[in-house]
């Protein structure tokens, strides 16, 4: 029944009859469950709580471990190396960890912005998830800023402020090549001389101190990913779609801060077109399609533009995921409506229908995503790709299983080693 369940997550659209065994295996194992013990509750438990398909992998492992040392036939030699391998490779996680916590300390950003969450640990966590066997460093700087500078628009800046924010980061998108060139000369510590080329804008000159420092860090950061992924020959190409990227996520958070602001709940289709971007999924896949390999510039955008579906449905869970995590607290403190909010208010049902109808959106996305799961694929950085975009799904999941979760998940960077 266990493994029925599991196979029952990798259907694909119209298999209905896996939608049967889904039902059909759940409803067995929720009856089953109190009268078993040892190992067997273990699984039943796990594969409850959330199937294998949906967890990222390495998140995970220590779990197995534990679960595989209870065998009475465990390989002994087998268990050993397993211990041995997370052991390594737990240091190696800890070894970048104090990487980039330097380079979080040395740019300064929270002495500026005290009104936003700083969870350096959660961030790297986030962007490990996604690929744990290729070190994607400016996914790490990427997450760090998102939490940034969703904190901005959630928790600090006025209406006004926000659209200024939005128009500065837009123009960024809009700056002509020549400027682009300019700016790789002028990258600033946060105490530095700011290069007028990208400040003299107006809407800059309007936003209160901290809001200008959360501009100056994210341009400059904006700045140095894009060269390390595009060195000296492709730097000023690839900045342009960068810098859109953010330009969108900016755009659809400042969509969610005025309906905050009008009191205004939308309809759950109008939520969710403009919420797949505000989930940052777009910008994350942005940042990674150019960071999986050594493409150019017009094989990633047509690796984005054949994936966008992908795209949509891994941004889709994220937000939904976030939104059954996380809409009792934010609802409780009278943040902008959640998807869970938006549909309860509409269909007019109580929030435990509202949640079931949610995670049934999130299970017709992941049938979309297993089509792309288990393709061929004509390059290695192709197959890259579609495995760190899924896994954006499996982080938003285990992330936030158990609520607001983002520092649920430390075992893996400081749980205790397997000591031989």
């Amino acid at each position: 029944m266990i493994e029925l369940l599991e196979a029952s997550h990798l259907a694909l659209e119209g298999e209905n009859i896996l939608h049967e065994a889904k039902a059909f295996s759940t409803g067995i194992l929720r009856e089953r469950v109190s009268s078993l013990d040892g190992r067997l509750f273990k699984r039943t438990v796990h594969a409850l709580e959330l199937p294998l398909h949906w967890r990222v992998q390495w998140f995970d492992i220590k779990w197995q471990i534990s679960l595989y040392e209870q065998r009475e036939d465990k390989e002994s030699n087998l268990l050993e190396l397993a211990k041995l391998n997370f052991n390594t490779v737990q240091a190696t996680h800890q070894r970048d960890l104090r990487e980039i916590s330097r380079w979080w300390r040395d740019l300064g950003l929270m002495e500026h912005v005290d009104f936003t969450r700083n969870r350096l640990v959660e961030s790297f966590l986030c962007a490990l998830g996604l690929s744990q066997e290729t070190r994607l460093s400016s996914l790490e700087e990427l997450e760090c800023f998102i939490l940034v500078i969703d904190d901005v628009y959630d928790l600090y800046g006025s209406l006004e402020e926000l659209e200024c924010f939005t128009s500065a980061i837009t123009r960024l998108s809009t700056m002509p090549p020549n400027l682009f060139l300019s700016s790789l000369f002028s990258l600033f510590s946060l105490t530095g001389k700011s290069d007028a080329s990208r400040w003299d804008s107006e809407q800059i000159q309007q936003l209160p101190e901290c809001m200008k420092v959360c501009f100056q860090a994210l341009d400059d950061v904006i700045h140095e990913i894009a060269y390390d992924i595009g060195k000296d020959e492709d730097w000023h190409r690839v900045l342009p779609h960068l810098a859109k990227a953010w330009a969108d996520f900016c755009k659809a958070l400042l969509t969610e801060a005025k309906w905050d602001n009008m009191g205004y709940t939308p309809s759950l289709e109008e939520y969710l077109s403009n919420a797949w971007t505000s989930s940052s999924g777009p910008l994350i896949m942005s940042h990674a399609s150019f960071s999986v390999g050594h493409m150019n510039l017009e094989d990633v955008a047509d690796l984005l533009e054949r994936n966008k579906d992908l795209i949509y449905n891994v941004s889709m869970i994220i937000r939904l995921c976030n939104d059954l995590g996380t809409s009792t607290a934010e609802r409780d403190r009278g943040d902008a409506p959640s998807s869970v909010v938006c549909y309860r208010r509409e269909a007019n049902v109580p929030e435990d229908v509202a949640r079931k109808h949610i995670k049934e959106l999130i299970n017709q996305a992941w049938k979309s995503i297993n089509a792309h799961c288990f393709g061929n694929f004509e390059t290695p950085f192709v197959r890259t790709f579609i495995d760190a975009t899924v896994n954006a799904a499996r982080v938003a999941h285990m992330l936030y299983q158990l609520g607001d979760g983002l520092a649920s998940r430390m075992v893996i960077l400081g749980g205790k080693s397997y000591l031989q």
